[in-house]
């Protein structure tokens, strides 16, 4: 696969349910979050990302990293509690560190270091909010070596942002603070006709009204009641959603009759 492929099968993959024909949109948060990266890339620092869950936040990340920072990006994720030994191996199989792991922390560390001393890299660690003091310190512990040559954003929902004030060690060292909100339905209006061809002669005031019932100004909200309006057009025969088409929707998305 070339490398535009690659680039156009990661971008949807970005979007939940890897939704077919869906559009990266100009949104007010991601010309922010392209702005405040290049920032935090140029002084080579921290930034956190929060804000809850379904506003795009790591969509927004990653396709601006695609931009900003090709070939430089090293993406972590976890989905429990993890500790300083999860981080140390997740670091090592995502930098593509050869070999076997070492088994003592400070040999790990080194090797970790090492390979963060080559060249620059973004770290991105993404469910931030999962992370322990200690994990914490141990980011920190690897952007304070000077031979590291790193940028680290942090992407979390929920609590994030309380989690990481706790840890002032931390949180004074963060360059760029960004909170994700809900879409107004201004925006709605705005944005979701370009997300999706579902929606380009859709009446204003069907997206409305959807938005009130089921999207609620959430990104992952419109790709759920988009995916459904596309299978029900298609379905249907329909050229264009509508209250009845919605009302489909909006059962498949409850579980409870229209």
């Amino acid at each position: 696969m070339g490398g535009d492929a690659v680039a156009r099968a990661d971008a949807r993959a970005d979007h939940f349910l890897g939704l077919a024909g869906a559009q990266i949109v100009a949104t007010d948060a991601l010309l922010l979050t392209q702005d405040n990266l290049a920032d935090v890339i140029a002084a080579k620092a921290m930034m956190c990302v929060h804000g809850d869950a379904g506003l795009g936040k790591t969509l927004s990340v990653n396709a601006s990293l695609r931009a900003l920072a090709p070939g430089m990006v090293c993406r972590v994720q976890f989905r429990a509690r993890p500790t300083a030994r999860d981080i140390r191996h997740e670091l090592f199989a995502a930098l593509g560190i050869g070999g076997s792991p070492p088994g003592k922390p400070i040999e790990f560390d080194q090797v970790l270091k090492d390979a963060l001393a080559e060249r620059f890299r973004v770290l991105v660690c993404d469910e931030a909010q999962w992370l322990s003091r200690e994990c914490f310190e141990y980011w920190r512990h690897l952007w304070d070596d000077r031979r590291t040559d790193i940028a680290i954003v942090f992407v979390g929902g929920g609590n994030c942002y309380q989690v990481l004030r706790r840890e002032p060690m931390l949180s004074s060292r963060v360059f760029v603070w960004q909170e994700f909100r809900r879409m107004s339905p201004e925006q709605v209006l705005r944005v979701i006709p370009a997300f999706h061809p579902v929606w380009a002669n859709t009446d204003p005031e069907v997206i409305a009204f959807a938005d009130t019932h089921a999207g609620h100004g959430n990104f992952r909200s419109w790709a759920k009641i988009t995916a459904h309006a596309d299978r029900a057009l298609a379905r249907s025969g329909r050229d264009r959603v509508d209250r009845e088409v919605l009302g489909w929707v909006f059962t498949k998305l409850s579980g409870r009759s229209a």
